[in-house]
């Protein structure tokens, strides 16, 4: 009987794996448009401790998300490639993957100069590719418990819905802070 526990278990966790490997490489679709420039976020706020984004537009809030953040999220200021830590700071929305292997992503332009000298001061690298994402591709059916714990490696996780809002309202250039 533990014998066939355990094949069921092992199955399980194979098949899941495999389909989350299958759905990254398929991705999310086409992502959505910009919107109109009038409309887009000049400044996005992280309130890490609150576990909340906000998009702004000349000082006016156009948008707030809860999020996920790193699984040591609440550890303070990234230091170091693989820490969990998501980063504290001012960095810039530099680029954009609309094929991740989480629905849609903007990359935040961590580590800037000051986390690269800290870094390398004390002899390790700082990581690097940390992103605002929805879901794993595939798993956008977690979306109404996506904000219980901090799932990422160091990024923001937000529903596959509010990346696609986001996606469209952010252009590249856009400036962020990281609050603790």
């Amino acid at each position: 009987m533990i014998r066939k526990i355990l094949f069921a278990v092992v199955l399980i966790a194979v098949g899941l794996f495999g389909y989350t490997k299958v759905m990254a490489r398929i991705g999310s679709g086409e992502p959505p448009q910009s919107l109109p420039a009038e409309q887009q976020a000049d400044a996005i706020k992280v309130y890490k401790g609150e576990r909340r984004m906000t998009l702004l537009r000349d000082g006016v809030v156009i948008g707030t998300y809860r999020i996920a953040l790193g699984s040591n999220g609440d550890g303070g200021h990234k230091s170091r490639e693989g820490d969990q830590k998501t980063p504290e700071g001012a960095y810039i929305i530099d680029w954009r993957n609309p094929r991740s292997m989480a629905h849609l992503s903007l990359h935040v332009s961590y580590p800037n100069v000051d986390d690269q000298n800290a870094a390398d001061a004390k002899g390790y690298s700082p990581g690097g590719n940390i992103m605002i994402h929805g879901l794993p591709n595939g798993w956008g059916l977690l979306a109404p418990v996506h904000h219980l714990w901090d799932w990422t490696d160091g990024c923001i996780g937000v529903t596959n819905a509010q990346m696609r809002e986001i996606w469209s309202k952010v252009p590249n250039g856009t400036p962020i802070v990281i609050e603790p």
